[in-house]
């Protein structure tokens, strides 16, 4: 496998006068730079519809895509929406932050009244809701009913419907029928605009990463249409959630609050949901980023009584039988395994079985032991390294908080005078390192402090807020970006061949 370097940008992070990043001129746009840059790779966050908390990680679905990230100017180009009706929305971004509370109510407003203007009749649609029904209509009536509800979870549904009796079901259905119209008209305008940027960044040679929570959300469609694959009661509730012990991020464990599987049940289907899962993303994904992939190979179950993650405890999960699942589903992309924490001898087997690569993170070398798996003379070929996830802070804000002692230890193994020089030592060692891939989010690229956070983990309210500005975009930044990616032969050999026969010297 050829030396490659990518980016990591949340769609959400993208430059939009919309309040949020979108799926318009700005990603495309984003898809230049990365050209302009030498990258290979764009990698975001996971992107399902999101609710309480704003947490990626937390979907509606693990099909569908965030209404969201829909891009109004496509929207408005199409005639769906006029300049009047986009011009009187307001979605303040609090200063290049995204306001979720505005968000959430004026950007459905907007996009009924697109909704409006839309021919549900037209041949493409119908093909659409066809084509993806196995998941598409279960999170159209879903959402249907949750707004039809007040935005409660289903938990507090009537039994009736809760329970999905056929008789219930069938009477929603005709009651919200323009309601569940309009969330399939949503997912229809996500995937085809997904696909016209996913085409745009292949004829640039830039593979997307897709990133997708092991878990799903205890508030969305998933759950609520297969109780059956879930350890849960029969009012929907969670016997046992997901979580991990006491961690590099937290004291008490991070408490997800996720229901967990029933994998005796989902093998009994030989795992038909998360086959179908793995094959949905492989086809908006050229590789998919498999979070908390030491789940698969065991899970930490916590009661869902206890307030922190203390006191859950590991159960033997799928393993082998679920990757060779994922396997045979998962087309040509590839898989990357998030295998953080704390491992299991059972997770390193798996994980050599897989022939995936797993994950190093250089802001977790700062300790300095020579046992740390994530200094760099410990990596071997087959790893994806990052400099610091969506989990950790900047290094520039990494530098403000973190010990003298662990700075001094970086300092002196990434040869950086002082702590200004950090982030992009810490960027030169990992790119030096011998893995195949080297992953950088864009704040390190541009050196911005914990201000530009993405996500503190067992924190609400503060998260998932960082956008960039259209102005750090520069054209001086993709040539500091490309030269050293060059330094290190991290361009595509093509590439690198089109840059030595322009300076032979």
């Amino acid at each position: 496998m050829d030396r490659l370097a990518g980016i990591l940008l949340p769609v959400s992070s993208l430059p939009s006068p919309y309040g949020i990043g979108t799926l318009g001129k700005a990603a495309f746009d984003f898809i230049d730079f990365l050209k302009e840059a030498g990258q290979s790779y764009w990698q975001v966050l996971p992107i399902g519809p999101t609710g309480f908390g704003d947490s990626p990680y937390q979907s509606f679905s693990a099909f569908a895509g965030n209404p969201y990230f829909i891009d109004i100017d496509i929207l408005r180009n199409q005639g769906l929406l006029s300049d009047a009706q986009v011009e009187k929305s307001d979605f303040d971004d609090i200063n290049g932050f995204i306001n979720y509370e505005k968000l959430f109510y004026n950007r459905f407003l907007l996009l009924k009244e697109a909704f409006c203007k839309f021919d549900i009749n037209q041949t493409a649609f119908t093909e659409f809701c066809e084509s993806e029904n196995e998941w598409l209509d279960d999170y159209a009536l879903y959402m249907a009913l949750k707004e039809h509800f007040g935005h409660k979870d289903f938990q507090s549904w009537p039994d009736a419907i809760r329970l999905r009796e056929r008789q219930a079901v069938s009477h929603f259905k005709t009651l919200l029928a323009a309601e569940i119209k309009f969330w399939q008209f949503c997912q229809f305008e996500f995937f085809k605009q997904w696909a016209s940027l996913k085409s745009y960044a292949s004829k640039n040679e830039i593979s997307l990463i897709g990133d997708i929570p092991i878990y799903v959300s205890g508030d969305g469609a998933d759950i609520w249409a297969n109780m059956n694959f879930f350890q849960m009661d029969k009012n929907g509730h969670p016997l046992y959630i997901a979580g991990v012990p006491p961690d590099y991020f937290s004291a008490t464990g991070q408490r997800w609050g996720n229901p967990l599987y029933d994998w005796q049940a989902m093998e009994q289907t030989d795992f038909d949901w998360w086959k179908r899962r793995i094959s949905s993303c492989s086809k908006l994904f050229d590789v998919i980023r498999i979070d908390h992939f030491i789940g698969i190979a065991r899970y930490y179950a916590i009661s869902p009584e206890s307030k922190t993650a203390i006191g859950g405890e590991w159960r033997e999960g799928p393993g082998e039988k679920l990757i060779n699942a994922i396997n045979l589903a998962v087309g040509s992309a590839r898989i990357i395994a998030e295998d953080l924490g704390v491992l299991h001898p059972s997770v390193k087997e798996l994980l050599e079985k897989s022939g995936y690569p797993g994950m190093k993170v250089l802001l977790f070398a700062a300790d300095g032991n020579e046992d740390n798996p994530h200094i760099p003379f410990k990596y071997e070929k087959n790893t994806t390294v990052y400099v610091g996830t969506h989990d950790n802070d900047t290094v520039a804000g990494f530098c403000k908080r973190q010990k003298t002692k662990d700075l001094a230890y970086l300092m002196d193994y990434f040869c950086a005078k002082n702590k200004k020089q950090l982030p992009l030592a810490l960027i030169k060692g990992a790119f030096a390192s011998v893995a195949d891939t080297a992953i950088v989010q864009l704040q390190d690229w541009i050196e911005l402090d914990n201000a530009a956070r993405m996500n503190v983990p067992s924190t609400i309210g503060k998260n998932w807020m960082w956008r960039v500005s259209p102005s750090l975009l520069t054209p001086e930044l993709a040539e500091k970006i490309k030269g050293i990616t060059e330094l290190y032969a991290r361009i595509k050999p093509k590439s690198r061949c089109a840059v030595f026969k322009e300076d032979p010297d």
